[in-house]
């Protein structure tokens, strides 16, 4: 099933959210009243979202495209497919806009004979085409890119770090994907991969799917009969962290005993990568992760990096809440929160004047890249409807 229909479904976490409007806002009275209050909020919010889509939608289209069609083409496809599927997930008629047009028939000359979408090369192979995937999956219409998703298909499963690799599933690498300028997986990677199967039509219990449940349960900081790793218990939060293989690595640093550290965006992508497996909220896993969420909600930073890595931060979060149908989120404070509105409020205060966004504070994995920034913006705006 799709990922925008993913997005859809029922509800899988009812415990740790609840329609209470503003009720538990001492002077609102009635519940009447709550409800007004409430949906005076959403409309604003939403109008709000509107006013951001639009502006960012304009810059990319007059400010961020290359004359080739790219968007920062000078980093291979990645950039470029965000883009044109930041414009297609909030505007899916914008099929044919010359800038949704220029920018695929760019990706398109991206597109290799191994059924890879990358550019010549590419150490980033896996994320390259992850992405490109979906922008080929948002565009594809009437079949034209049948073929382009079907090869590409083939060339994600060839990827994975598995028996092909001459490895075994008692390999913390098992399951993963990764950077080609690395040898080893990691999580982000590994989340792109799963989304982007599912995306071309692999359901749950998919083999590579399987697999890659392997690896992400043992990135995950959480001592299990699934997590065999020296980690697992080191910390113990429920949170994730980049990467078990080789040795391991959190890019958030370890700890006094040894232990990596979990931070936001990866424990956001973890639980995504659990929900697209099939998981629920009864596995000890998703509840850990769950946990960790709860314990650490922020807008303000990506939990346990600060700034680094927040606009990347920003899509993850939202694009995991909206496919685990999270209405809103229950802290650890007691407190209630509504994530969409939350959201919407914090990046229609960070737009700059031009539309874009950039991350002023760390410029770390490309976010000083105003066209990258902005169509992480985006995506994470598309997914507060």
């Amino acid at each position: 099933m799709p990922a925008s229909r993913l997005a859809r479904r029922s509800n899988l976490f009812p415990i740790l959210f609840a329609a209470t409007g503003l009720l538990a806002i001492a002077g609102f009275g009635p519940a009447a009243s709550a409800q007004t209050v409430t949906e005076a909020g959403a409309a604003s919010s939403e109008n709000a979202r509107q006013e951001a889509v639009l502006a960012g939608m304009e810059y990319l289209k007059t400010k961020g495209q290359n004359p080739d069609g790219s968007f920062s083409g000078s980093t291979g496809a990645a950039v470029t497919a965000l883009c044109v599927s930041a414009i297609l997930e909030n505007r899916p008629h914008a099929i044919s806009d010359p800038a949704v047009v220029k920018g695929l028939e760019f990706l398109k000359q991206n597109v290799r004979k191994d059924g890879g979408i990358y550019a010549a090369g590419s150490k980033h192979r896996n994320y390259e085409t992850c992405v490109a995937v979906q922008t080929f999956k948002l565009a594809n219409n009437k079949g034209q890119y049948d073929d382009v998703l079907k090869q590409a298909d083939r060339f994600l499963r060839g990827l994975q770090w598995d028996e092909g690799e001459g490895i075994e599933t008692s390999d913390t690498a098992y399951g993963g994907a990764g950077y080609g300028s690395h040898n080893r997986p990691d999580l982000s990677n590994t989340s792109f991969m799963i989304e982007a199967l599912r995306e071309l039509g692999a359901d749950e219990n998919d083999p590579a799917i399987q697999k890659a449940l392997v690896f992400v349960s043992r990135t995950q900081n959480l001592e299990s009969d699934k997590n065999d790793t020296p980690f697992a218990a080191k910390i113990n939060d429920g949170g994730f962290y980049y990467t078990p293989a080789a040795g391991g690595q959190s890019q958030a640093n370890q700890t006094a005993n040894g232990g990596l550290r979990s931070y936001g965006s990866m424990t956001y992508a973890g639980l995504k990568s659990m929900i697209y497996a099939g998981l629920d909220k009864d596995d000890p896993r998703v509840a850990a992760a769950l946990r960790f969420i709860s314990d650490n909600y922020s807008l303000e930073s990506n939990p346990g990096m600060g700034a680094a890595g927040l606009y990347y931060y920003y899509h993850t979060f939202a694009k995991s809440l909206a496919l685990a149908d999270m209405e809103t989120l229950k802290t650890s404070d007691g407190k209630t929160h509504n994530w969409r509105q939350d959201l919407t409020e914090t990046l229609k205060a960070a737009q700059r004047e031009d539309g874009s966004w950039v991350n002023e504070q760390n410029a770390r994995w490309m976010e000083s890249d105003a066209n990258l920034v902005t169509a992480y913006a985006l995506l994470a705006l598309s997914q507060l409807k």
